[in-house]
């Protein structure tokens, strides 16, 4: 069960170790109403990923840590786990797809970590990451649908409601649902009025045509600018399907 304690918890042992991204006024969008934006793109590594996967790496028993960490990846997770499995001197391994380019992988070699490239989409490396996890007993640091992540993403939440109390809607990119749940949970569980919006990519919105059929399904992984939204929520999904 992810409470508020829990995100406010994991927010205390993550600081140290992330950046406390700005929620900055926008001229641009501010035309009707106030409009700030969460830049996470400052974030050490780039992205929000961070969060989710150094609080779930510091949840990992010594023995665990010892064995070293593996994960899937279409970049911005890879990153994650990459930096903080390097901070807590921790070895990892990430899977990628051939459809990831080459300067995200290259991207994840430079903060420490070990690419492999395996499969011809995110289904098929996340596949092999699992097998490897069984056979191997390692752990397997999944992008979203763990509770460890989606506690780690929620911290985002809680600097904007800090920041911004009076926010009455948010909107948040939407692939596996990991950020739009660990958010909508920091929020909403502060003030349950507020709406919370996501959003996906058309070619391919896993989240969405989940939602539309009650239940996760598979979508086609088609190319898109939106790269980093692409890929199922899996439909084994145990905790992000549920929160949305």
């Amino acid at each position: 069960m992810i409470s508020l304690d829990k995100i406010k918890e994991a927010h205390k042992k993550i600081s140290p170790h992330i950046n406390y991204t700005p929620l900055i006024y926008s001229d641009f969008l501010s035309k009707n109403r106030t409009v700030k934006l969460k830049l996470e793109s400052l974030q050490k590594t780039g992205s929000f990923k961070l969060r989710g996967a150094l609080n779930k790496l510091l949840s990992l028993s010594e023995d665990q840590k010892t064995k070293g960490v593996i994960a899937v990846s279409t970049g911005n997770h890879g990153k994650g786990v990459a930096y903080a499995s390097s901070l807590l001197d921790i070895k990892s391994t990430i899977y990628m797809s051939s459809m990831v380019p080459e300067y995200r992988k290259l991207a994840i070699e430079a903060l420490g970590a070990n690419v492999e490239i395996v499969g011809q989409n995110s289904d098929e490396a996340d596949l092999h990451a699992r097998n490897i996890s069984e056979k191997e007993n390692i752990s397997l640091i999944h992008p979203f649908d763990d509770e460890d992540v989606i506690i780690g993403q929620g911290t985002t939440g809680l600097e904007m409601i800090s920041d911004f109390p009076e926010v009455d809607t948010v909107i948040i990119p939407t692939s596996g649902g990991g950020l739009i749940g660990g958010i909508a949970l920091a929020l909403k569980l502060q003030k349950p009025s507020i709406k919370v919006i996501g959003v996906s990519m058309e070619r391919g919105p896993s989240m969405y045509e989940s939602l539309k059929q009650g239940k996760p399904v598979d979508v086609e992984e088609l190319e898109t600018l939106a790269d980093c939204l692409g890929g199922s929520i899996g439909l084994n999904n145990k905790y992000t399907f549920k929160i949305a």
